[in-house]
């Protein structure tokens, strides 16, 4: 009975996480779903692989519906023992996205419980975690594997945090777990954010234990991390090995062009600096994460009907129908971002309580969280700082490992998310010491007011000093003239005069709770509420702008998203196995086409590298002999009477032999090479393979080969030749899964045409078969499994010791 008493207040808390969550997202509760364009992208281009796993009950680990083919381990990819996906599964049991606010609310208490928080308090931090904008907004668009990773961070700290404390097999457990659920999340970039706080952290934990003269006891407990760490990567193995496998191949990986399209020397990293930088965050629009439209806010907002636009389209000559449409997708945004779809808030209130905290908490606590902030809030800025070149983001791209495999730098800003509130519930927590003198509290109280609401006030007084211009108002002045120009400025001026005092007034009423707990005038109970209520209102009321029940939709209509045209069903009439270059749209940047074909294009953060090359170099330029070389038979086109299809009637089919080959020295030679061969009756290859090809080869234009059966992982032709032949196949080649197999025996093929398979064939009759066997699943899984069984021992052994200390 007194173990269930003692658990009753957490369970209370969990009920309330499981109620706040549905309640957000309530339309799930009638069986809709929230409408998430990306996850909309990767149906698409999941579709192949999901279809074939619904039929067959295996895994392709291939797909050839997108990009020509590439393999599906950052596409859903299922793998043989993975019991952290089930573990996780049991843990997002809500309806989505209800599951992944749930889980950040989860998360964030375990954490703060893991720094002796009351769970009243607890859960009022776990609260201003879940509910910050931008951890709602990336659910509205469908981040979900970067909801999911940023959900576990907290988890992870505390097990970190946990095991300073503690160096028992509980703390080591915790980060075991955490880790492992963090690395099954999928999403690298934030896992390795995580990896970077956590060094600040480990700095500021040595420079103490430096001072206090705890090195042994410091390093015992980094001993300890790391085996958590490695037994973590260890049941994700299979995933791990498989992404790392694979980023060498695809556009995060390093390439060996060192050539643009233009002739021009490529840049020498894994991304461009350019494109790594693109989402940089402006020094100024930083005001945001404490006034929510202090640059505007999105990119789009709704206005209404009283404000200056809807009168300046009005006197324009539209109807008011018209002007209303414009007016609630209005340009307010004046940012330095090319786009933004909701800005990064955190809250009036978790600012202020942040800038208390940092007058009332001491410690190594107070200074990692202060170096993380600064360390991501300087790395979020990207290139906007010195002129337009950040030293410090040039020093991480040039010099840190793998910095510059991400892109959207702005993107680091949810350390901040994390940190930020940490620590102002911490401080909120210290209100409640009794080591802290009442006079000192009172006097962080003004100074903290005086910090917060003064900024406040002081952009309220230099309001006008603000141009409100923004990078994109030249093509509405262009457009529409300088007196919506007019208009558009003042409306953006009087957002942001309206946020301004909306967040003054929260800081207030904030001051005012505090000042009256401080003054014995409240309850301690009551002040939690009390802020509790603040940071509800605060931040569900700006989130409710960006995210709400309009965005959900039946759920037909997300697991069916895609409607055929009178192109696609034309398309699917041909039996044959081809491939569909859609120029109707973005080729590269739709998961559309892969939903109902096998798509030269398709839609992915991680494309394959050379693919990506191809397009850069040729099929933006529609070049006709490089997308008949990779077999596009169709393309999808658009018309004055709609979408169209138009068939390629010079695509090279399956495969091809050629007459010669043509040797390139590297891979700007290779593929530069493409438009000056006759690809039909030469193969380009890199002299790097020349020792695994036969020259021993005379084309027979008599030459048969038919591709007699197709299934993702696995491709059968039959062959026919009177003399040796070199086969060129329009298949994207892939050595680390893809084998060939002559009449049943392996034999080796090569890279030709900068993307493409060839191999030496005998003369006679033969059935060629290429099989996706890669040995990283069966290596990966073997470890996951031997893994998984190591850390189950662990906590059953955990469970064993403690029962023993019980008795």
């Amino acid at each position: 009975m007194a173990k269930l008493k003692k658990f009753l207040p957490h369970l209370l808390v969990l009920t309330g996480f499981i109620l706040l969550s549905l309640f957000y997202f309530n339309p799930v509760l009638q069986g809709k779903e929230i409408y998430q364009s990306d996850i909309i992208q990767y149906i698409g281009m999941a579709k192949e692989q999901n279809d074939f796993r619904e039929q067959t009950g295996e895994e392709p680990y291939w797909t050839d519906s997108a990009f020509g083919g590439m393999p599906t381990y950052q596409l859903g990819a299922h793998y043989p023992h993975n019991y952290v996906k089930k573990l996780d599964s049991l843990l997002r049991f809500l309806p989505r996205p209800a599951d992944y606010l749930f889980l950040y609310f989860l998360g964030f208490y375990i954490l703060l419980l893991s720094l002796k928080l009351d769970y009243r308090t607890a859960f009022v931090g776990a609260i201003a975690f879940g509910f910050s904008t931008y951890l709602i907004i990336i659910l509205g668009i469908g981040h979900n594997a970067k909801a999911h990773a940023i959900a576990y961070m907290p988890m992870v700290l505390a097990g970190i945090i946990s095991i300073f404390r503690h160096r028992n097999i509980w703390s080591f457990l915790l980060l075991a777990v955490a880790m492992a659920l963090e690395i099954q999340a999928n999403h690298f970039q934030m896992t390795y954010y995580l990896l970077l706080l956590v060094i600040v952290l480990g700095i500021v934990y040595l420079i103490d234990a430096f001072k206090k003269d705890l090195i042994g006891d410091y390093f015992k407990a980094i001993g300890i991390m790391v085996l958590a760490v490695v037994i973590a990567m260890a049941t994700n193995a299979t995933n791990l090995m498989a992404t790392s496998e694979y980023a060498e191949f695809s556009t995060r990986g390093k390439s060996e062009l060192t050539i643009t399209p233009n002739g021009e020397p490529k840049e020498d990293s894994a991304l461009s600096y350019d494109y790594i930088t693109e989402y940089s965050y402006g020094i100024l629009e930083s005001f945001n994460l404490m006034v929510p439209r202090f640059m505007g806010g999105g990119s789009s907002e709704n206005i209404g009907e009283d404000s200056h636009i809807y009168n300046a389209i009005l006197k324009m000559g539209a109807s008011p129908v018209q002007a209303k449409e414009f007016a609630e997708s209005a340009p307010t945004y004046w940012g330095d971002q090319p786009f933004v779809g909701a800005p990064a808030y955190i809250g009036a209130s978790v600012i202020f309580l942040f800038i208390l905290a940092l007058f009332l908490v001491k410690g190594r606590l107070k200074w990692w969280i202060v170096g993380g902030s600064i360390l991501a809030l300087i790395l979020s800025w990207g290139k906007n700082w010195f002129g337009g070149t950040n030293p410090i983001t040039n020093f991480f791209i040039d010099y840190v490992p793998s910095y510059d495999k991400f892109r959207a730098v702005s993107s680091i800003q949810v350390l901040l998310e994390l940190c930020l509130p940490l620590l102002a519930i911490v401080g909120v927590h210290k209100l409640f010491s009794e080591k802290i003198a009442n006079d000192d509290k009172l006097k962080a109280l003004k100074f903290s007011g005086m910090i917060g609401g003064g900024l406040l006030l002081f952009f309220l007084l230099i309001s006008s000093a603000f141009d409100f211009a923004g990078n994109n108002d030249s093509f509405y002045r262009e457009q529409f003239g300088m007196e919506f120009m007019n208009a558009l400025k003042e409306d953006r001026k009087a957002i942001f005069t309206s946020d301004v005092l909306r967040s003054l007034l929260l800081v207030g009423v904030s001051i005012g709770l505090i000042w009256a707990f401080l003054k014995t005038k409240i309850s301690r109970n009551v002040l939690t509420a009390g802020l509790g209520l603040v940071i509800v209102f605060d931040l569900v009321g700006v989130d409710l702008r960006y995210v709400n029940s309009e965005d959900f939709v039946q759920a037909r209509q997300m697991e069916q998203p895609y409607q055929r045209y009178e192109a696609d069903t034309r398309i699917l009439q041909d039996t044959t196995h081809f491939r569909v270059f859609d120029v109707s749209g973005s080729p590269f940047n739709t998961g559309r086409t892969s939903y109902f074909h096998n798509a030269i294009g398709g839609y992915h953060a991680a494309k394959p590298g050379r693919i990506q090359d191809l397009y850069d170099f040729y099929l933006s330029r529609n070049n006709m002999q490089v997308l008949s070389m990779l077999n596009a038979k169709y393309f999808i086109v658009p018309a004055e009477d709609g979408i169209q299809a138009q068939q390629n009637p010079n695509a090279f089919g399956n495969a091809w032999a050629v007459e010669k080959i043509k040797w390139t020295g590297n891979q700007n030679e290779e593929i530069l090479a493409l438009e000056k061969v006759n690809l039909k009756n030469t193969a380009v290859v890199n002299s790097k393979f020349q020792e695994q090809v036969s020259n021993d080869f005379v084309y027979d234009p008599d030459f048969i080969i038919e591709l007699k059966s197709q299934q993702p992982n696995e491709l059968v032709y039959d062959y026919k030749a009177d003399s040796a032949q070199f086969v060129v196949f329009s298949e994207n080649y892939y050595q680390p899964g893809w084998q060939a197999y002559i009449d049943g025996e392996k034999v080796p093929h090569i890279q030709a045409n900068y993307v493409l398979r060839a191999m030496n064939v005998p003369a006679g009759k033969h059935q060629i078969t290429f099989k996706f066997e890669p040995e990283v699943i069966h290596t990966g899984s073997t470890i996951t499994l031997v893994s998984s069984i190591l850390l189950g021992l662990i906590l059953i052994g955990g469970l064993g010791i403690e029962y023993k200390k019980r008795q």
